[in-house]
Order: structure tokens, then C-alpha cells, then sequence
């Protein structure tokens, strides 16, 4: 498993305001888009790609375009707000969902929802902003390569190092690009210092 930090000014600025309690929703809402894109930027840095013939207004050039098809798979609820900004980015992915339930009380995932297009000799990045035990990651992961996945990355906002260490117990190839790796998680699993309920912030439930 590779830990991939993004040290970007600009991400840590973003961040910043997604941790602040004060930020309303709507605000809430476009920074964790502007963040993803930074995230999105990164893990697709180095996608191996073909060359073209393209036709520019005055003479045909080389150029190179994406080899692999790119398959977005946000978990649901608040891998939602990582999908528009990726699918903008990379308008020729498809796209998959997986829902998560996580139990308050023992903190333990489970899936009530997976819909996938095909998987096989496709990049996956699966889009899940909080990266806390590690367990929604991995039964969402489970699918993916129940379905025939063999190439994952997983992006997420924040991570905990518990999180961090037990997906690269489970699944070492898979690759984690993160805005931050925060300090633990509490009691109930909440990411410290995190930036609170991810879902409940960008659509103002509780």
C-alpha cells in the first residue's frame, strides 16, 4: 500500500476551512468540491496513456490521451460530494455506487447498495471522504473486487492512522490519497481532529 499525503498550499487552505464547526453546509459543499479536485489531480498524475492524431486549427499533432478507462465509485452518502468535481475532470469515466451503513454502536460497516459497470483492466477510484477504521473502506473495497476490480485507489479527505494500517493490512496494492492523516480516533471512532460528521455537514442533518 502506498500512503500518498498531498502536501498542496492550497489543499491545506481548503482543509482548514472544512474543519472549522462554523462553516455552513452550501460552504461546506464547495470546499469539499475544490478539494477533490486537488485529490482527483493527484491520484491520476501518473495513469499511463496512448498517443493521438489530433487536428488543431492549423496542423495535426501527437498527442496523448488516457489509456485506461477510469471508473468513479463514490460510497454513499458523502462520497457524493466527490463525484461531480471527478466526473468533470474525467468525462469519459463511468461510474459505480456503493452504500454504506456504518452502526453507531460498534462501528461496523454494511452494505445496502452496490450498483457497478465493469471493473476489469479499469483504474477505480473509489470516493469516500473519511477514511476512520478502516471498515466501510474495505467491505466497499470487498465488492469492488468481488466484481473484478484489480486496479483501486481510495480517496479520501482525512485519515486515521488506524484506518491507514488496516486497509494495508487487508488490501497492500491499494493506494490512499489522502488531504491529511489526522492524530486517532476517539471513543466512537470519530477521526481526531477530523472535521466532524462528513454526510451531516454537507447536507446540514444530524
Amino acid at each position: 500500500m502506498t500512503l500518498h499525503v498531498i502536501t498542496h498550499s492550497l489543499g491545506e487552505h481548503l482543509l482548514a476551512s472544512l474543519r472549522d464547526q462554523s462553516t455552513a453546509p452550501g460552504e461546506f459543499r464547495r470546499l469539499a468540491r475544490s478539494l477533490t479536485a486537488i485529490l482527483v489531480t493527484e491520484a491520476t498524475r501518473a495513469l499511463p496513456l496512448k498517443e493521438i492524431d489530433v487536428q488543431t486549427p492549423l496542423e495535426v499533432t501527437v498527442s496523448r490521451v488516457l489509456l485506461e478507462t477510469v471508473v468513479l465509485v463514490p460510497v454513499l452518502r458523502a462520497g457524493l460530494s466527490m463525484l461531480d468535481i471527478a466526473l468533470e475532470l474525467i468525462p469519459g469515466a463511468t461510474v459505480g455506487y456503493v452504500g454504506m451503513q456504518r452502526d453507531e454502536s460498534t462501528a461496523i460497516a454494511h452494505s445496502y447498495y452496490c450498483k457497478l459497470p465493469p471493473l476489469r483492466g479499469c483504474r477505480v477510484l473509489l470516493l469516500d471522504p473519511m477514511l476512520a477504521t478502516g471498515g466501510s473502506a474495505i467491505a466497499a473495497i470487498d465488492q469492488l473486487v468481488d466484481a473484478g476490480a484489480d486496479n483501486i485507489a481510495l480517496l479520501c479527505v482525512v485519515a486515521a492512522p488506524q484506518g491507514v494500517a488496516r486497509l494495508n493490512e487487508v488490501y497492500p496494492d491499494v493506494a490512499i490519497f489522502t488531504a491529511s492523516l489526522d492524530r486517532d480516533l476517539n471513543a466512537k471512532s470519530y477521526i481526531m481532529p477530523g472535521l466532524g460528521d462528513f454526510g451531516d455537514r454537507l447536507y446540514g442533518t444530524v
